[in-house]
């Protein structure tokens, strides 16, 4: 390595500088205030885990993005959290267990083996709440109303909100009755939304009718609310599992119109996102002009099973440094006041009530060697007939 190359970072990895640190931590603040507000208690999840716990019972695409080390001490294989959902999950189960709901929020840094999107961060900041041992339709509407709350208080003005049940494709799978192989690869064709190889792959491996005709129109089924009257028609006679998937999609739609009139739903029965482990509603928030979710979530009753504990849980998650940018503008940096060299005592405690006070205050350093940050101050502490007052900086 030379010398030029000493300072770079890996690709996907960045630096949060000042300016932007600081709108970030702000944002953070909020955030968790407002899931405090609603009931929803702090945790901290460590970096690392074993793998045992980390990823068992969450999909080989987890697996995948999770960093895996060594450790020293056991010899046993670490992962570096690449989400913290999964972790959240062994809390409400093991470390801090309750009779009935538990409401958790988390907010980290997780670390991703490759971008989930091109030019994304290897290394968000996660953000967001889970919801333990409610199997109800009103957690699911807790939880997205909690998300949504998120994104308004983030300043982000338009909201598009996609809604999705996994149960459709899971009563479809078992009436065509695929096999493991068959799974994996109709599963691949939905996440591309290739159309037209669906129709192709049905016509060769469904040969039950009723399925067949079923799997040929679910990647047709996305749009506003008339698609859920058409699927109610087009699945008549289907498992009652899709039906009843049906009916929490309208359920909920109902619910977050009257909460959130401003909020555009769209619904996309074929969505698959988070198939290996959810089980339930899933959702997701999108803003104009940006092509990726801006939040996501669903249900994903059972994780805590592996952990001892089979709880319903439903929940959700944001990256809060994309959040940020998407979010309201910066707000201009506050002045600062410039206060003089010297160790006397009433210059201290004039300095430090000001302090308390919420002020910034840039003590001077000889020679000037406080270089640019003196551009911030606009005001600075001088001695007035005996006492220290605060003066426009000329």
């Amino acid at each position: 390595m030379t010398r030029a190359d000493r300072w770079m970072l890996p690709d996907g990895i960045a630096e949060i500088l000042p300016a932007d640190a600081v709108q970030i931590e702000t944002l953070r603040r909020r955030l968790l205030d407002l899931y405090h507000s609603w009931g929803y208690e702090l945790v901290i999840p460590p970096m690392v885990e074993f793998t045992d716990s980390l990823l068992v019972g969450m999909g080989r695409e987890l697996e995948l993005s999770t960093f895996k080390v060594t450790d020293q001490l056991s010899g046993r294989t670490l992962g570096i959290r690449a989400d913290i959902t999964p972790q959240a999950a062994r809390i409400d189960a093991h470390s801090f267990p309750r009779a009935g709901a538990n409401r958790l929020c988390y907010a980290g840094q997780v670390l991703h083996t490759r971008p989930r999107t091109p030019m994304g961060s290897r290394a968000p900041i996660q953000i967001g709440a889970e919801l333990y041992g409610v199997e109800t339709l009103g957690a699911d509407l807790e939880v997205i109303s909690l998300m949504l709350e998120s994104l308004l208080a983030a300043g982000v003005q338009q909201i598009h909100l996609d809604l999705g049940h996994v149960a459709i494709y899971r009563s479809l799978a078992q009436v065509a009755g695929l096999d493991d192989e068959q799974w994996r690869e109709l599963f691949a064709l939905l996440q591309s939304k290739a159309s037209a190889d669906i129709q192709r792959w049905v016509a060769d491996n469904v040969s039950e009718p009723r399925a067949a005709v079923w799997l040929r129109e679910l990647p047709r089924l996305a749009g506003g609310r008339e698609c859920l009257t058409h699927a109610r028609e087009l699945f008549d006679g289907a498992p009652a599992p899709l039906g009843q998937a049906l009916a929490d999609l309208q359920r909920v739609a109902d619910s977050l119109a009257r909460r959130y009139p401003a909020v555009e739903l769209f619904f996309d029965l074929s969505e698959v996102r988070g198939y290996d482990y959810e089980t339930g509603l899933v959702f997701a928030a999108y803003t104009p002009g940006h092509g990726q979710a801006l939040a996501n979530g669903g249900r994903y009753n059972g994780i805590g099973a592996v952990f001892g504990r089979e709880r319903a849980a439903t929940g959700f998650s944001t990256d809060l440094v994309a959040l940020n940018t998407l979010g309201r503008e910066a707000e201009p940096e506050a002045g600062a006041i410039l206060a003089p060299a010297g160790d006397g005592e009433a210059l201290w405690c004039a300095v430090e009530k000001l302090r308390r006070q919420g002020e910034v205050v840039i003590g001077a350093l000889p020679d000037g060697a406080e270089g640019e940050l003196l551009a911030r101050c606009d005001r600075e502490l001088v001695l007035e007939n005996g006492d220290w007052v605060v003066k426009p900086r000329g």
